[in-house]
């Protein structure tokens, strides 16, 4: 469910006409709501209602600070993959303890950024890690608290690029080996072990995987205790699924999700952290862009819209569907009309989709692009020299843009010519 419906013959965001936003703007431009990414957030949150839980956002699907401060207002802990993210997760208002750092590459600079401003726990993918870890908290005096992530060779049966938990990936350590790393991180005076991470991978639409997965987690647990160790924290990742399109079949919800965990890891006595991310932000967002040309081709009609693949990569990189829908409401019945869907950017490969049906739109009209608040405006870059677009946050009736776009003049004069030009 998302908060951007039809209303009187325009779409809305919440009580906000989209089209009101777009002549405040411009286009093309993000749009997020409010309503959307608290009902999501807490929808996981209730999910593990009776297990002692955090609910760690994972900042990577959209990472504008007031995106994450309106969900750390409500409870939420952060999931950051690079300094960069810990630092913006800080600015917002989330205080340390309740930020999780994962990621496979941290360095020591990354590190001792996150000692200092303080840590709920690094998610800890490899053994040269443990070693960069352990000799950089005893240089600062300080003890850092650690999971280590396994890798359990569970195929989560999503899109190659963004399934994490297979033996070929390069995430975590495999699981065969978790006893001999345990036993390192155990022997070195920098480190506390203070539990076990898993994640398998993104867009999961079939609880199985998982439950897969968690098995491993909870036979892992009894024995690292049985050596030893102090396995108090499960952190399970994120993962699960949205529906992209209003026909296909729809993903397991989060209380089923949340039910699975109870099945599989409950009886443990385990602290639980979660750490959706697209399931948050996806359906919580919109890209709308204008159309400029409608143009017949060989056999094909082309819609060319000012939204370009460097606003929004998806597409590109991965295949993705996105629900592409006019904003002004098509009235019942209304005939189709079929578009190759494409931007301005001079790449083949800036194609939103083929083929696609959907009621006919004119040059001047707005379309918005579904699903679009996880993976759109934190990967979008100024390739062809194209601004970064902006982002507005909706609450009810009122609207901010949340991130501006740049000027020209901005973007041209962050370059430096050498003296010698």
């Amino acid at each position: 469910m998302d908060h951007f419906l039809y209303r009187d013959g325009a779409l809305y965001a919440e009580d906000v006409p989209v089209s009101e936003i777009a002549k405040a703007v411009g286009t093309p431009f993000y749009v997020y709501s409010t309503a959307t990414l608290l009902r999501h957030f807490h929808l996981f949150d209730d999910a593990l209602d009776g297990l002692d839980h955090l609910v760690c956002y994972a900042m990577k699907a959209a990472s504008n600070q007031a995106i994450l401060k309106t969900l750390a207002q409500a409870g939420a802990g952060m999931d950051v993959v690079s300094g960069g993210e810990y630092r913006r997760a800080k600015a917002a208002g989330v205080p340390g303890d309740r930020i999780v750092f994962s990621g496979v590459g941290k360095t020591a600079a990354e590190i001792r950024l996150a000692l200092e401003g303080g840590i709920r726990q690094f998610n800890v993918e490899s053994e040269p890690e443990i070693e960069v870890l352990n000799a950089t908290a005893l240089a600062m005096g300080t003890v850092a608290p650690i999971t280590i992530r396994v890798n359990p060779d569970v195929d989560a049966k999503t899109h190659a690029k963004i399934a994490t938990g297979k033996s070929e990936n390069k995430f975590g350590i495999p699981i065969s080996r978790a006893r001999e790393v345990y036993a390192l991180a155990a022997s070195l005076p920098g480190l506390e072990v203070i539990g076990i991470d898993v994640h398998i991978g993104s867009q999961l639409t079939d609880l199985a995987p998982f439950e897969l997965a968690y098995q491993k987690v909870a036979e892992l647990t009894e024995v690292l205790r049985a050596d030893g160790h102090t396995i108090r924290r499960l952190d399970l990742g994120g993962g699960l699924g949205i529906p992209y399109t209003r026909d296909n079949q729809a993903p397991p919800l989060p209380v089923d999700y949340g039910a699975l965990v109870k099945r599989t890891l409950g009886h443990l006595g385990c602290e639980i952290e979660i750490e959706p991310g697209r399931l948050i932000a996806g359906n919580a967002g919109l890209m709308v862009s204008e159309v400029i040309y409608v143009k017949s081709g060989e056999g094909r009609d082309f819609l060319i819209i000012d939204g370009a693949m460097n606003d929004l990569i998806r597409p590109a990189m991965y295949e993705a569907y996105h629900d592409i829908i006019p904003v002004v409401e098509p009235v019942p019945g209304a005939e189709q009309a079929t578009y190759d869907i494409v931007g301005p950017v001079c790449e083949s490969g800036d194609t939103f989709a083929k083929q696609r049906n959907m009621p006919p739109v004119a040059a001047g009209e707005l379309v918005a692009f579904r699903s679009a608040g996880a993976y759109g405006a934190v990967m979008s870059s100024e390739y062809n020299s194209r601004p970064l677009i902006p982002e507005v946050l909706v609450n009810k009736d009122q609207f901010a843009v949340i991130r501006r776009r740049p000027t020209f003049d901005e973007m041209i004069n962050r370059d430096t010519i050498p003296e010698w030009l």
